[in-house]
């Protein structure tokens, strides 16, 4: 049994791998912004650049999934601010606590998003890929770079850069459920943005894999082997839900209702997990209609 802390434990992946984690016999100290109640909880205060680091001492993994939800709110400047600061603020946090133990844990694995590549229309893009430019890209990149004091001390640094996760219990792909069931579903735009998805299975079994193999260090997507069209994401959800997909929800309309959030549901990224793959993970759920019958089955690894 070993003892690993989460950061984001509340929240759909971080519960998820909290879950996997302690059904396999491992100890889990989750992070919390509010005073310790239990043995299994640390404080922290990621703005404030304070952790409890008495209670990380012995853990010989530190993951970090927290982060302000993208898609919660409309992206005024000060949720912009909100989206980069809880991701920059809380990762620099962790990483420098982490790298102050007096037994630094093996491994650091820090929560990234596909975002970092921006939009790349239909070209294909992995790991080796350089940063897009616009507000995701920046935060992703500066992301990463807040993992600089892990890695200068030596322990093992991992970014998960993680696509669209398909589960009904939380994140973006839960709300477009309900819609589809209700026969409200449709494409967006002229649906020929690509979308890197994963099920919510795979995305914990991917982190237990990259925290298993001491090998791995880096980026790494966490996606699909095949992104789809939006076009092919509607019509997956239709054949899954049996449900029409008829409606079309225009490009402007989007617009003007989410703002310059817009630019993430209209725009295209299409990347491969080819360090993922080389690595030797197999995904269970690859397809798109498998990703959406598991997560409408809620299987976790």
């Amino acid at each position: 049994m070993t003892r690993i802390a989460v950061a984001g434990a509340s929240g759909l992946i971080g519960s998820a791998l909290v879950r996997s984690l302690r059904d396999d016999g491992h100890e889990v100290t989750r992070l919390v912004r509010r005073a310790a109640h239990s043995p299994d909880e640390a404080r922290w205060d990621p703005k404030a650049g304070h952790v409890d680091t008495a209670r990380l001492e012995g853990c010989e993994a530190i993951v970090n999934l927290a982060g302000a939800g993208v898609g919660d709110h409309r992206w005024t400047a000060a949720y912009k601010r909100e989206i980069r600061d809880s991701r920059v603020l809380g990762t620099s946090t962790l990483a420098r606590a982490a790298a102050s133990l007096d037994t630094p844990p093996r491994v650091f694995l820090n929560g990234s998003a596909v975002g970092y590549y921006g939009d790349t229309g239909s070209h294909v893009v992995d790991e080796s890929a350089p940063a897009g430019t616009g507000f995701l890209p920046s935060v992703c990149v500066e992301w990463e770079a807040a993992t600089a004091p892990a890695h200068q001390a030596g322990i093992r640094t991992v970014m998960a850069r993680t696509g669209l996760v398909v589960a009904r219990g939380g994140g973006a792909w839960s709300r477009l459920f309900p819609l589809f069931r209700a026969g409200l579903g449709g494409r967006m735009g002229d649906g020929r943005q690509y979308w890197s998805y994963i099920a919510l299975h795979d995305h914990v079994a991917a982190l237990r894999h990259l925290l298993d193999d001491a090998t791995l260090s880096g980026p790494f997507n966490l996606t699909a082997p095949d992104p789809a069209t939006n076009r092919e994401v509607t019509a997956a959800m239709g054949r899954v839900l049996h449900r029409p997909t008829l409606l079309t929800v225009p490009a402007p309309a989007l617009r003007l209702v989410l703002g310059e959030m817009s630019g993430d549901v209209l725009g295209s990224t299409r990347a491969v997990p080819t360090r993922l793959l080389e690595s030797g993970f197999t995904f269970a759920f690859p397809g798109v209609d498998e990703a959406i019958r598991a997560g409408l089955s809620s299987r976790v690894a």
